[in-house]
């Protein structure tokens, strides 16, 4: 996520405006406050449900949004860590499904265990669905 102040303090700095580098500092300082805010609620209200039938994920930080994956429908499953999510522990789950290329859900800002654990428990019910075919 970029931060928001970045392109104000670059424009307070390059226009030379008053308060000059402590003004576009200030500016990137709210920039930053303001998306590490936005992260935070966005991931407060992200609600995930595994079970028998696949996975729900639900967001609603401004528009509601239910998903669905059924577990007939997920061909390969992903953990990626960033850095900055590998120093705080925390992983992004990707779940690719059958469809366009672009189909994916994606399930960021998770415990690395929780990441892990919900990985390898929606793999073995993929298993376990191929082995009734």
């Amino acid at each position: 996520m970029v931060f928001p102040g970045v392109p104000l303090a670059v424009a307070w700095w390059w226009q030379d405006l008053p308060g000059g580098i402590a003004a576009a500092v200030c500016w990137l300082a709210a920039g930053a406050l303001l998306g590490a805010r936005i992260a935070w609620r966005r991931m407060r209200r992200t609600w995930w449900r595994l079970d028998h039938s696949g996975l729900g994920l639900r967001r609603d930080l401004w528009w509601q949004r239910d998903t669905r994956v059924p577990t007939s429908r997920v061909q390969h499953l992903d953990v990626r860590r960033g850095p900055l999510q590998r120093r705080f522990r925390l992983a992004t789950l990707v779940v690719h499904t059958a469809g366009s290329r672009f189909s994916a859900v994606v399930l960021d800002g998770l415990d690395e265990a929780d990441a892990e654990h919900l990985r390898d428990t929606l793999a073995r019910q993929l298993d376990q669905d191929a082995d009734a075919l």
